[in-house]
């Protein structure tokens, strides 16, 4: 049980009013420990995608940069142009679905123990107020996995790791030749080709594909924040078409060139 206790305004100073959260330290550190040990089991298994880069053991958010960097001046040397389709999702920690994680513990072949464990994780917790000598009562907080909880990177793995799965699965069946990157809470769709007009088409179909996968695990795209940028070795100006993404309930974006 977390509370918070709202300490009594000072008339002095009152832009120093904070509430004080009390968090209960053992439980952190065990998450901690949990989180580690968990991330340890599936790198060895094999439990996460090679694309999941960023906050995992081994995978470090550099990594998706040196990747990034490798696509587009690969490209510039086969004189192609590199084009991203940057999105993320709404949402992602809260909304993950716990019967589906208890699933890919299974398929992931953890110990009984560990969905044991998960089947009451984060599961009628409470929290209260206190001010002064007053004490409200109990709130419920089933609010899902907190962002910067330590159990949140290896979570958010896992889970991805069957969206990421099948999507790779789809593009290989329709032949669309999209690479795609997923760090923290941000995935990338790259392609690379001459014509700016079919690396569009080809970002559309792959934006459409993963936007329909992610509503069938219950998560949604924040389409507000999706972008696409063009990298080019050209010294002067160049001028890409639009990626237009209205009929997928997304605006037409305008591009960013690098």
């Amino acid at each position: 049980m977390t509370s918070i206790i709202i300490p009594k305004p000072n008339k002095e100073s009152p832009k120093l009013f904070k509430p004080i959260v009390l968090l209960n330290t053992i439980s952190k550190l065990i998450k901690k420990v949990i989180g580690e040990r968990l991330q340890f089991y599936s790198i060895s298994n094999n439990s996460t995608h090679p694309s999941q880069l960023g906050r995992l053991k081994q995978w470090s958010i550099i990594n998706a940069g040196v990747a990034l960097t490798y696509f587009i001046c690969s490209g510039w040397v086969k004189n192609i142009n590199t084009s991203t389709l940057a999105f993320d999702i709404a949402q992602f920690f809260p909304f993950l679905n716990y019967q589906l994680l208890l699933r890919i513990f299974d398929k992931a072949s953890f110990d009984l123990k560990v969905s044991r464990f998960f089947e009451n994780y984060l599961v009628e917790q409470k929290t209260q107020y206190v001010w002064n000598f007053f004490s409200s009562f109990l709130f419920n907080i089933d609010i899902g996995v907190g962002q910067e909880s330590a159990l949140s990177p290896i979570l958010s793995a896992l889970y991805i790791f069957s969206i990421l799965y099948i999507f790779e699965k789809h593009l290989k069946t329709l032949k669309i030749p999209i690479s795609f990157l997923s760090f923290i809470n941000d995935r990338l769709l790259i392609t690379q080709n001459k014509s700016f007009s079919i690396s569009n088409s080809l970002l559309f179909c792959s934006y459409q594909i993963v936007s329909s996968l992610l509503d069938r695990f219950g998560l949604k795209l924040e389409h507000g924040k999706t972008e696409v940028f063009h990298f080019s070795k050209s010294n002067g100006l160049f001028n890409p078409p639009p990626l237009n993404l209205y009929p997928l309930d997304s605006p037409i974006l305008w591009p960013k060139n690098l």
